[in-house]
């Protein structure tokens, strides 16, 4: 079975609590020891600055903490890539490399970008007031983050496809100007991670303010749960455990039967301390051995460091060279070499190719189109619910050819120039061989 490359980040701008744990720390340190699978973890320290302007304190201390608690939770850096963003200089090179390849239509489409200027419309201010280009161009950061790696696969909640889509988009760019360098990576969609809620009931987030630390000394631990928001009924009244933060958080800890004793306790009409004795101390079986560890490390941030720069340095293995290569396909050469000595570029080698795209409309819906190359569309297909199966489509007719085109015909939008569409077929079909 091939190898596959996954890469996973966090920004360093807060303290992970419970929340990160279930959600992204917990299942992504079990996905690490997985067979075939090569894991890339990293702290996005740069994405942090975006969020932490004026406070670099912050980002210290955040990316010690998230750093010790990947650590403390079993992740192995000898057997990952296990490094700091800032420490990989050639991340933002590549990110500048991005950036000439990438159209502003495209980051004006970004979520984060999108809502900032909405808020500001709806305010009555300058559309593009208090937004730093650091917002606008950190889609292309995240690109790089992904695309230095080649990495196959990027697990993300659905929120957060469009990132994975617009890294395609840059790569297809890249590729199709300098040659095939770049691996499209897919959105390994995590539809089942699950979301705590916090002190309050909402969804556990430092935006509310509702959170429980992971790490909290084991005393402020219980006084954080013994305050979480529970409804008026009494000792002795059957309670639903439908809506009820303290069964989610302790569902998210407990063992099947763990879970089926709760639910018939709350039948039984448990009193709220007892339930929340109950949640603390499962919680505290589970943490407390991490928690040691954690402290230890937190005690010794040279420890960590020395991890991060081990990391660094296998991470810069593999992005050296790369980098080196990007140099050399864009012109960035050494002036005593010969245009020919360089393995030559796509723009030169498939300057007649057509080329698909793949994208999402603001519809939801995924769309791909294919192109002369001169970039007048011959082909375009209709919307596709998953990206999947549009890219599935893309690779029948890339694959097939014409053959492909009229068992695909109710996904297709009718070619006026069906003898072109043909053609272009015939040539990547050719190129491919």
């Amino acid at each position: 079975m091939k190898t596959q490359r996954v890469l996973t980040g966090i920004t360093t701008s807060g303290t992970p609590h419970l929340g990160n744990y279930v959600g992204a720390i917990r299942p992504t340190v079990r996905a690490s020891r997985l067979a075939n699978v090569e894991s890339f973890y990293f702290l996005a320290d740069y994405h942090a600055l975006i969020k932490t302007g004026g406070d670099p304190a912050r980002v210290q201390r955040s990316t010690l903490e998230i750093a010790a608690t990947w650590l403390a939770c079993g992740l192995d850096p000898e057997k990952v890539t296990f490094y700091r963003q800032s420490d990989i200089p050639e991340i933002p090179e590549l990110t500048w490399m991005l950036t000439c390849v990438t159209g502003k239509g495209l980051l004006n489409r970004a979520h984060a970008y999108k809502a900032a200027v909405d808020k500001n419309t709806e305010a009555g201010t300058e559309p593009d007031d208090g937004v730093s280009a650091g917002l606008f161009m950190y889609p292309v950061l995240m690109g790089a983050d992904i695309l230095m790696f080649n990495a196959h696969q990027v697990p993300v909640g659905r929120d957060q496809i469009q990132h994975i889509e617009m890294a395609r988009d840059m790569a297809s760019s890249f590729n199709h100007l300098y040659g095939e360098h770049f691996t499209l990576p897919e959105a390994a969609i995590e539809d089942h991670v699950a979301t705590l809620p916090g002190l309050d009931g909402r969804k556990m987030s430092k935006s509310y303010d509702n959170t429980i630390p992971l790490f909290v000394p084991k005393e402020q631990l219980r006084k954080l749960i013994m305050g979480i928001v529970t409804d008026s009924r009494a000792p002795g009244e059957p309670k639903s455990t439908e809506g009820s933060a303290l069964f989610q958080l302790y569902q998210a800890f407990a063992s099947t039967e763990e879970t089926a004793d709760l639910a018939k306790a709350y039948a039984n009409g448990i009193a709220w301390g007892e339930a929340k004795q109950m949640l603390f101390e499962r919680l505290d079986r589970e943490i407390a051995p991490m928690r040691e560890v954690y402290d230890e490390l937190i005690k010794d941030p040279a420890r960590i460091e020395k991890t991060l720069k081990m990391g660094a340095a296998k991470a810069r293995a593999i992005a050296t060279p790369f980098t080196q290569r990007l140099r050399q396909a864009v012109g960035l050469r050494p002036l005593d070499m010969e245009a020919g000595n360089a393995k030559p570029t796509a723009k030169a080698a498939k300057a007649s190719l057509p080329v698909f795209k793949q994208y999402r409309e603001a519809d939801g819906l995924f769309y791909f189109k294919l192109t002369d190359s001169k970039g007048a569309v011959l082909l375009q297909s209709k919307g596709f619910a998953v990206p999947r199966e549009a890219a599935q489509a893309m690779a029948r007719l890339q694959q097939e050819g014409s053959i492909a085109l009229d068992d695909l015909a109710p996904q297709l939008i009718a070619p006026k120039d069906v003898q072109g569409v043909t053609q272009a077929l015939a040539q990547l079909r050719q190129a491919a061989a």
